[in-house]
Order: C-alpha cells, then structure tokens, then sequence
C-alpha cells in the first residue's frame, strides 16, 4: 500500500465476466483509501453485485458489425463515448485506467491514451478478447489469468504479468476450507450451473446421466441445479420420475455457500467458473460453450484438465451415457474425488487481486511488488492475425 490516495477509473463490458474482477479490484482498492470510477453499459450498471460505493458511468460503444452502415454507427457511438470518457478524466483525474474488456471499455481506454493516463487490461480468459487484443499494443501492461494465452503477440509479452483473475471475497474464503467429507456412505452432493443465463443443454442431458449411475452412488445423490426459468418444470419432472432429490432454481443468491458443499461440479467453462472452481478447490466436469467467441471457453479448461482438477466433454458428445462414465471414473472411490479437488486447488491463483492492484498503483508512485511473471517463454499461441472487432462482446 503507498498510503497516497489517489484515482482510479475500470472500464469493462456489461456481463459478469467483465465486472466480477472489476467489482473485486474497485473493493480491494478501495480497502487501500483510493477512489474507483466505473465505465460500462446500462447492463452493467444494473447488474446485481455492484459494490455501493462504486459509481458507474455509462457510455455508448457501439458493437462493430452490420456492414458498413453498422460500422459508421458503432464507430460515432464509440467516438461519443471517447469524448464523454476524457470529460470525466477531467474532473475525476484518474492515476490508472482498467479495462476488464467487452466493447464498453473500449472508447474509456482510447481517451485514456488520448490523455497520457497509464493504462492496463486485464483478460480473464485463456484467449484474449477481441477489445483486448486491439488495445494491447497500446496499453501499458497486460494482466493474463492464466500462463498460456492465446492469440496474445509474443512480442508484447515483456509487458505481461500473470495475476489470475480476481473473485468475490466470500469464494476466495472457502479456499481455507478442507474439502467435504466424501465417504463411501455420505452424501454426493453434485452442483450444476450454466452461466448466468443457465443452459439448456445440462438440463436435458444431465439428469438422465445421474439416473444411470450405480446404484451405490445414485441413492446418494443430493443435487443442486441452476436452470433456465422456462426449463424448471420439465427438470422438475425428469428428477422425480428417477427419484433424485434435486433443488432446481433460476439463480441462487448463496451460490458461495452451495459451492462449499459440493463434491462436483458440472457446467459451462466460463472465466469466473474456473477462476472459482480453483480458488475454492472443486472437481470438475466441464462442456466450454461450442458457440464462445475463439472457442475461449474450451482454451479455459486446459490447465485445470492437465493438472488432473477436472474432465472437459465437447457439447457434440456430452450425452447422458458419457456423462455417466465420467462421474463414475471420479466419484466411484472417494479418494478420486478428493484428489481432484487438490489438483484444482493448486491451480488457483488466490492472490490475484492483491497482484492486480499492485500492478495498477505501480502506475503513479507505489512500487511494484508481488506480482507474478510468467516465463520469459512466450506463450502458445493461434498465430498472428488480423485484427477484427466484429464478433461477440469480448
């Protein structure tokens, strides 16, 4: 801590993948005696979990896209967005500004330039975003979350700092927490999420998957589900025509403490479910988004799978009978189980945001310590391509 108080401005896209890390770095450096600014979109100043402290300002950025008509508009959009971006420079005088990634933060980081202000981008995921990838010449540094990412130029990466990607306080908490006690007569207490937005998919395949499981692990089955609202029903009746108790719900608000119970995990591949998964230590059985922009979710997986924390199934074989196979190569010995869940503990990066809040004070007086270089040996990469913005909010 440098025991100055300065400003700060994070500029990230309106979903949770964006703001999670955002929210977790506006808290931490505001623990610190600092002032945080947030930029996003009317999504992202709405969305549930925003610290109360935090103040957000909306910007327009426009999506690139439509053909020329849409390009001309997403550019005056994002041109607007600059102009309104170095106006709040102005009163509110940032020392740094983040960017989490997502079209949002894209005109706040161009004004940030504009106006000399240090910059920094942190990409969660294990393929750098879009906007990310098109600011990352231009930024002062780059924070990764993981030791290998894609489509990052090589030759940017003695600008590179691996934090990992930062989550909310009452996961990272569990990190000090023993695994459940998982025996050959306890519980199995499976928890299967979506995303925020659920997946419909996991909610045909899955709960005939656990009704073909032996029955010394079926009639132990205790699930928790997070569902589409306008699945619930059918869900509700797959799991009480094979007699599995379930807890069926469109979001959960205890999410942490649920997470704290299970002995598996099974759902999407997404940056903050990994980031959680390992900061916690839980095992895993993961189906990456087949539509995610560069196939990043399935990139997320990599290292959690390699370490032995967790299996990954493609969408186009993630069927009932395989899914089955899967939870029994885990589950059927308890010690299987067990030591997945250290494998991916290990693979957590608990001190990610203290590392990205080091990173960012470094800019304007503070020293930078504690944060973690990758290898000089630059990471594996999809090869040098053009850039393009077109595509998903990234």
């Amino acid at each position: 801590m440098s025991g100055v108080s300065r400003h700060f401005v994070l500029a990230a896209g309106g979903t949770g993948g964006h703001l999670i890390p955002a929210f977790a770095l506006a808290q931490e450096l505001e623990r610190r005696g600092h002032h945080v600014a947030l930029v996003t979109d009317d999504r992202g100043a709405k969305i549930p979990g925003k610290p109360k402290s935090l103040t957000a300002h909306v910007l327009p950025a426009g999506r690139l896209g439509g053909g020329p008509v849409g390009v001309m508009r997403a550019g005056h959009s994002i041109w607007q967005g600059r102009k309104m971006a170095l106006r709040l420079f102005e009163s509110f005088e940032p020392t740094c500004v983040v960017g989490f990634g997502g079209y949002p933060a894209l005109p706040a980081l161009l004004a940030a330039r504009s106006a000399k202000i240090p910059t920094v981008i942190h990409e969660q995921n294990a393929v750098l975003g879009r906007v990310n990838r098109f600011l990352a010449k231009r930024v002062d540094a780059i924070a990764t979350s993981y030791r290998e990412v894609d489509r990052l130029d090589p030759r940017l990466w003695g600008k590179v700092h691996l934090v990992g990607n930062p989550v909310r306080p009452e996961v990272l908490e569990l990190r000090k927490e023993p695994f459940p006690a998982f025996t050959g007569d306890s519980l199995f207490r499976v928890l299967v999420t979506g995303g925020s937005q659920g997946a419909s998919v996991l909610s045909e395949v899955v709960p005939d998957a656990l009704a073909m499981l032996p029955p010394s692990l079926r009639h132990r089955l205790q699930v928790t589900q997070q569902c589409r609202a306008e699945d619930l029903d059918a869900v509700r009746d797959r799991y009480a025509a094979h007699q599995i108790p379930a807890e069926l719900g469109s979001y959960f608000e205890d999410m942490a403490e649920r997470l704290a119970e299970a002995h598996l995990f099974i759902g999407r591949a997404g940056a903050s479910t990994i980031a959680e998964l390992t900061a916690v230590g839980r095992p895993a059985i993961l189906v990456p988004l087949p539509i995610a922009t560069d196939d990043h979710q399935a990139a997320n997986t990599r290292e959690i799978v390699a370490a032995g924390g967790a299996r990954a199934i493609r969408q186009s074989g993630f069927t009932p009978k395989d899914l089955a196979k899967q939870i029994q190569a885990m589950a059927m010995h308890p010690q299987t189980l067990a030591n997945a869940a250290h494998a991916a503990w290990n693979c957590g990066l608990p001190n990610a945001v203290h590392d990205l809040a080091d990173l960012v004070e470094s800019f304007g007086g503070a020293p930078l310590m504690d944060v973690i270089r990758p290898s000089t040996k630059a990471p594996a990469t999809n090869g040098q391509e053009a850039l393009a913005l077109e595509g998903a909010d990234r």
